[in-house]
């Protein structure tokens, strides 16, 4: 997967980056990426494709799945690609194991563009009030930068049906949470969008444990330093 610099959606993806909008803070993720395989990433899909087609148990999985019927290269390669940009989005997680049944294909845009419009409501409010971001609302900006990136009526929409265990989506706990890949077959490309909104205490928390930790480990250096010492003058 190649990443696309698009200077639009960089600018958004910063700012989404981390949005305080009063009662909680939204973190979100909007990255585009080119589905233009080389080096480790043609190594895993290779590995991906072989374990997809092994693991199929059942006719049903065969010929169907959200992604479309896996005894079809076609089928195989969007679910590839669906992993590869989670695996280049969040790199300190693994999705390599992740399997069709972890994707939904949602049947229009109707329900991302709904979903996204009202979950970030708030954001599109601080957005208003922050100068040097233009006249243009949010949610303008960011609908018009998407299709000009990705071309929304080409594409199909899918989401991942998180675990809240094993990836980003759990580490906090978050007030709600989305997102969503945009995949243009012609383009051979995917635009990946999410947001999670977290509560100010937990980040508070977060941030009290972290820097409790840290402490916590000086002070064991400094024992160690202090007493270490002392030991080694004792025969």
């Amino acid at each position: 997967m190649k990443f696309l610099d698009i200077p639009e959606i960089q600018r958004l993806n910063t700012w989404l980056d981390h949005v305080d909008v009063g009662e909680y803070i939204v973190e979100g993720d909007l990255e585009a990426y080119s589905c233009k395989l080389a080096g480790l990433d043609k190594k895993l899909s290779k590995s991906l494709d072989a374990e997809v087609q092994m693991g199929q148990a059942s006719s049903l999985e065969l010929s169907g799945s959200p992604v479309g019927p896996l005894s079809d290269s076609s089928s195989r390669k969007t679910l590839i690609y669906l992993i590869l940009t989670l695996n280049h989005i969040y790199p300190d997680y693994d999705f390599s194991l992740l399997r069709a049944q972890h994707f939904r294909k949602l049947e229009g845009l109707g329900q991302a563009e709904e979903t996204i419009d009202s979950h970030l409501l708030e954001v599109s409010k601080v957005w208003t009030k922050t100068p040097g971001l233009g006249d243009q609302p949010f949610l303008e900006t960011l609908w018009s930068s998407v299709d000009e990136a990705i071309s929304l009526k080409d594409c199909d929409c899918y989401c991942y049906e998180s675990d809240l265990e094993n990836d980003p989506f759990g580490e906090r706990a978050t007030i709600w949470s989305f997102n969503y890949f945009f995949y243009n077959r012609k383009l051979k490309r995917i635009l990946y969008l999410s947001c999670r909104a977290f509560s100010k205490t937990s980040a508070e928390d977060e941030e009290e444990t972290e820097s409790s930790s840290k402490y916590q480990y000086e002070d064991s250096d400094d024992e160690v330093n202090k007493y270490g010492m002392a030991g080694d003058l004792e025969v």
